[in-house]
Order: C-alpha cells, then structure tokens, then sequence
C-alpha cells in the first residue's frame, strides 16, 4: 500500500536535496504553520514561520548558516492526516569550521493534500555549539 503522504514528504526531501525550494512551496497551504524548533532562538532558522511567504526565510537561514553534508531519512510513520520522520543528518558551520551529525525529528500534517503544519526538532545544544565561536 502506498501512502501518498509519505509519497510528497519523500518528493520534498529530495527537493531540498537539489535546493528546490519552489517545489516545496507549491507543497504547503497558503497559511502553513511552520517551524524548526519554535522556542528556541539558538539557530537563524529556529522560530515560527506563518504562512507561505514565510518559509523560504527558513530555507536562507538555513542555507546561509550551514552546510549539510547528509541527510537520510530513516524511518518515515504515517496516520490519516499526519506524517512522522527521523532523519539522520549532519552539516558543518563554515563560520566557526565545527561540524555536527545527529538525528531529528519532522512532523507533518496535511490538510486538503497539502502541508498545513511543520514541526522540525533537533538537538538545540548541540546545535549551539556548531554555531558558537570558541
């Protein structure tokens, strides 16, 4: 059985693996609740980021931040309107040289066929000392 969520989370991995943001816009509703660790401010692309317009500051921030070196979803879940993901990665902060793998977690939820809400959480100390000049 295919589950077609699982389908568009694999497609937009793959995006972001070629640096198709715009293929993972057209993916979310226009008032998609997106974040990346929402209370924390250790990294540029932690925080809230509400509605579409929003996202691609999540992606620069990223981008502009990091350079990821792997990333491997391991085990992918599913339920009628959500979809669960832990993903192995690594990436390496050119402005202070360190590098970092870890594993973290993504949910997804749809709405009408598209992504309504993101949740992405990772290790925020671990983060902070890539980041953190010594």
């Amino acid at each position: 059985m295919t589950d077609h969520k699982i389908e568009t989370i694999s497609s937009i991995y793959q995006a972001f693996g070629r640096g198709d943001i715009d293929f993972i816009l057209d993916q979310l509703t226009d008032d998609v609740d997106w974040a990346s660790c929402p209370d924390s401010d250790v990294a540029p692309w932690h925080g809230i980021h509400r509605g579409k317009a929003e996202v691609p500051s999540f992606f620069k921030a990223l981008g502009d931040t990091l350079q990821v070196t792997e990333f491997t979803p391991l085990a992918f879940t599913s339920n009628d309107t959500d979809v669960m993901v832990v993903t192995h990665w690594a990436a390496t902060a050119p402005a202070t040289g360190k590098s970092v793998a870890m594993d973290i977690h993504h949910w997804w939820r749809f709405r009408d066929e598209k992504i309504c809400f993101y949740r992405g959480t990772e290790d925020t100390a671990r983060t902070q000392s890539l980041l953190r000049q010594d």
